[in-house]
């Protein structure tokens, strides 16, 4: 596929890796940055990013977000647009920095209002850029997750899986009960093992009856946990993310 005909001329693009992405997969953020250049954006991964404070607000450390909020207000100034492939950050930045903002004083406030907008990637390729086919071609049977972050914090609707279904020889199956958690939840996983492990299992299991040979989602911290039960039960369901299988141009991954 071509680039996107005078995607963004002259506009300044960051992609917000995630902390949780950079220590654990970082070929994701290569992936998203190969994607948005072969759709001809031009993207700045800011070097001196850090951790938005999800982890500590969804612990009830807020007041220990400030400091992180304020970072990220510094470092994502004077751009554009801000992209990043994690739902879940997205929802943080866009739906929890307003609280931050307020344990942390006028001047927070006036510096968080002032940052452009956070897109989640799907968003910005179908709204932004206003494409589904990205000239992404992957010839396996997939199967999507829905995470809990991207449906009902974003809103994100059927922007995954119009972009899924635009992809050269990609197979896309539904799972029974598509709408259900798989029990992650970030420290919600560490505070209630059980009952995430039990979460897991029937998201596993829901997910293994479809017959995909690739699991893939808007946020590895779910893959994460999905990925480590199919591991241990020895099913063989490889877990991508959304963006490499969009960067994707054909090679089996």
């Amino acid at each position: 596929m071509a680039p996107v005909a005078g995607a963004l001329v002259n506009t300044r693009v960051a992609m917000f890796v995630t902390c949780f992405n950079d220590t654990l997969f970082p070929q994701v953020g290569k992936a998203t940055v190969r994607l948005l250049e072969r759709l001809g954006v031009a993207v700045d991964v800011p070097q001196d990013q850090t951790c938005c404070g999800q982890m500590h607000f969804n612990s009830g450390y807020r007041a220990e977000c400030v400091s992180l909020a304020t970072r990220f207000a510094v470092v994502f100034s004077g751009y554009d647009a801000i992209v990043t492939p994690s739902a879940s950050c997205a929802s943080m930045v866009r739906h929890q920095y307003p609280i931050v903002a307020r344990l942390g004083g006028a001047d927070l406030s006036t510096r968080l209002e002032a940052l452009p907008p956070v897109y989640e990637l799907c968003e910005f390729l179908t709204d932004i850029l206003g494409v589904t086919d990205v000239g992404a071609s992957f010839p396996r049977r997939v199967v999507l997750h829905s995470t809990c972050h991207s449906v009902r914090l974003l809103g994100i609707g059927d922007r995954p899986r119009r972009l899924l279904t635009a992809v050269n020889g990609l197979d896309l199956v539904d799972p029974p009960g598509a709408g259900e958690c798989c029990g992650f939840g970030g420290t919600f996983a560490v505070k209630n093992p059980d009952i995430s492990v039990a979460m897991g299992h029937d998201k596993v299991s829901a997910l293994g009856s479809t017959g995909a040979s690739v699991l893939t989602s808007a946020d590895t911290s779910c893959l994460l946990h999905l990925g480590g039960l199919l591991s241990r039960q020895d099913k063989p369901m490889q877990i991508l993310h959304l963006a490499e299988i969009l960067a994707s141009t054909g090679e089996r991954t």
